[in-house]
């Protein structure tokens, strides 16, 4: 199949187009944002597996178990970011209306 000049009638989802399934910038944006939740959550929790391998592991070196504890709190606080994030687009849903955490694919 030869692409024409828009890359967007090439790439396909499932059995539409990239261009009918996402008719502007909110269509990607309200399918790429529920995935960056995903990601975030499983990159905290990793931090906080590491860290805490990190402080067991290294019981005996005060210097690494500082950093084991750093990275647990750097993994909290990334937490609580991404917690308030969420919240604050579930605020600017009820206030505007517009359906920024809901999937169309």
């Amino acid at each position: 199949m030869e692409c024409p000049t828009n890359l967007g009638d090439c790439l396909r989802f499932q059995k539409d187009s990239a261009t009918t399934a996402y008719t502007g910038v909110g269509d990607l944006i309200n399918n790429i944002v529920p995935n960056i939740y995903v990601a975030g959550g499983l990159v905290i929790f990793f931090m906080i597996i590491f860290g805490g391998f990190t402080i067991i592991a290294n019981a005996g070196d005060p210097h690494k178990i500082e950093e084991g504890t750093k990275t647990i709190t750097s993994a909290i606080i990334g937490l609580l970011v991404l917690f308030a994030s969420y919240w604050i687009i579930q605020i600017i849903q009820v206030v505007t209306g517009v359906q920024i955490l809901n999937s169309s694919l």
